[in-house]
């Protein structure tokens, strides 16, 4: 005999499921503090208990380490300041810098090649910075070119999260072409996207035009922070550094010889 459910219940039943449901999280960003929760305990542990840790940067020019083209200046670049300043929250850490960023590449390109050049390594972290460059996937077309590139970044991901690697996305880095205060440009536009990314998967961004956004609207010029057009110059690639940092702890403040500064 069928189990009859009073029509009153029924409905409060109903009430209370469409609510849990409307109401809960469909998608959620990776928390700062609990992400990298396991690559943060390797890196306290010493020897004999410690372990190499590779975090690999893939993207163009500014993670290779282009400042005026052609000059390479890689301890200038985000990928070593970010190194450094973790080694001085982690003295015991073996950390392992993996370069496998391309100047003047997209993400459609590097997707193509991203588990011969990229997965071989077995990052522990991974940092995608393509955005600069994804403006220009599908010439003087900005939406189709934003298409290719979610499509390209979401490869590139699911790839990634398939061999259980963290993930930490990036936002752009300034062009001086661009008025980076306007809020229709073709930077905030990928922003937006990349920033839509990292919730839908649930993993890290480093927001690192926002962060330049700040520093013009609070009056200053950002030529400050660029050695060509579209490259930062040490100080931009400090502030690109400094906001990977708040997934590991923040960055000390270093003097120019790497001396941890006490404030």
């Amino acid at each position: 005999m069928p189990l009859t459910i009073p029509p009153a219940i029924k409905k409060s039943t109903v009430i209370f499921i469409l609510l849990a449901f409307f109401n809960r999280p469909m998608f959620a960003q990776a928390n700062t503090e609990s992400y990298l929760g396991a690559i943060k305990q390797e890196l306290i542990k010493a020897w004999p208990g410690n372990r190499t840790i590779n975090l690999v940067f893939h993207g163009h020019s500014v993670p290779a380490g282009y400042f005026k083209t052609p000059e390479v200046k890689t301890f200038d670049a985000y990928p070593s300041l970010l190194a450094k300043g973790l080694k001085a929250i982690y003295p015991n850490a073996v950390i392992n810098v993996i370069i496998t960023a391309i100047g003047g590449e997209n993400s459609v390109k590097g997707q193509r090649r991203f588990k011969r050049d990229v997965l071989r390594y077995r990052p522990d972290v991974l940092f995608i910075d393509y955005a600069l460059n994804d403006r220009f996937i599908v010439k003087n077309d900005s939406i189709a070119s934003l298409r290719e590139s979610k499509k390209a970044m979401e490869k590139m991901i699911r790839a990634a999260q398939k061999k259980n690697i963290k993930i930490i996305l990036l936002t752009p880095s300034p062009d001086k072409r661009e008025n980076i205060l306007q809020p229709d440009c073709a930077l905030q536009r990928f922003t937006t996207q990349i920033t839509q990314l990292a919730i839908k998967y649930d993993i890290g961004l480093a927001d690192a035009f926002s962060r330049f956004k700040d520093r013009v609207a609070g009056g200053e010029d950002i030529e400050k922070y660029m050695s060509q057009v579209n490259h930062p110059n040490k100080e931009g690639h400090q502030i690109i550094a400094d906001e990977i940092s708040k997934w590991f702890g923040n960055l000390p403040v270093l003097n120019s010889t790497g001396e941890r500064l006490v404030k």
